[in-house]
């Protein structure tokens, strides 16, 4: 029987986890946290995956029930399960918690779901097999690398889309900061070009005692390079 939660027990859940430093701790956090992931980010009023996929709709013009989809860091699948209203079908999803994973698999959304700690290890697919990748809330402080969306930006098709977001709160200030700089080299060096970059003041609401109210967020989106190369493998299945 599920329990009715209070914003007081997000908040205390939300603010335990930013004192998991290690890989293991965060997967070990995410297992635990996964049966009231769902309840929790509603009360947060967490608005990230719809906006992610909105942003998705409006600049995808191909066949939708054909393009292959990786959600990387999918959770309990609660993008695929907007981009499922907007005319996606064919997901390959991505976790580090087989906690989330489980509850992923439940919803019947996913052809796929693979095992990976991002950052630790190599994100499991093929190079350039993707019509679009989305990552929905990893990026940020203490969870997954800035470097990561290199690898995210390798796994799409030269044309493809790549969706990312973050969070603009006090403590993801340089997170952001750090991110926005390798995204912007990443077009000079030629290996994709900006979609849409939509800050977001209302993302979710705040638990840190700093700040009040909502926190901000932005959605990127950007399209990999016809031009450049593809090579065979990012890593190998696992």
């Amino acid at each position: 029987m599920s329990v009715t939660r209070t914003f007081a027990d997000v908040k205390k859940v939300i603010l335990s986890a930013h004192r998991n430093t290690e890989a293991d701790d965060k997967v070990g956090f995410y297992d635990t946290w996964a049966d009231n992931y769902d309840q929790d980010v509603g009360i947060l009023d967490y608005r990230a995956p719809n906006l992610a996929a909105n942003c998705l709709s409006c600049s995808f013009h191909g066949d939708r029930e054909e393009a292959v989809v990786l959600d990387v860091a999918c959770g309990t699948g609660l993008v695929a399960a907007q981009m499922k209203k907007m005319g996606f079908g064919d997901f390959v999803g991505v976790d580090g918690s087989k906690g989330m994973l489980e509850l992923a698999s439940n919803t019947g959304l996913y052809q796929d779901l693979k095992h990976c700690v991002l950052g630790v290890e190599s994100l499991p697919v093929q190079s350039g097999s993707f019509d679009v990748v989305v990552i929905v809330g990893a990026l940020s402080v203490g969870q997954v690398p800035v470097a990561v969306v290199r690898e995210l930006c390798q796994a799409a098709k030269p044309g493809g889309y790549v969706c990312m977001t973050t969070r603009g709160n006090h403590d993801n200030v340089d997170y952001k900061a750090s991110l926005e700089h390798e995204l912007n080299l990443m077009e000079v060096e030629g290996l994709w070009c900006r979609v849409m970059v939509t800050e977001v003041e209302n993302w979710e609401r705040a638990v840190s005692d700093q700040e009040d109210g909502y926190i901000p967020g932005a959605v990127y989106l950007y399209q990999r390079s016809l031009r450049q190369r593809s090579t065979s493998s990012s890593s190998s299945p696992k």
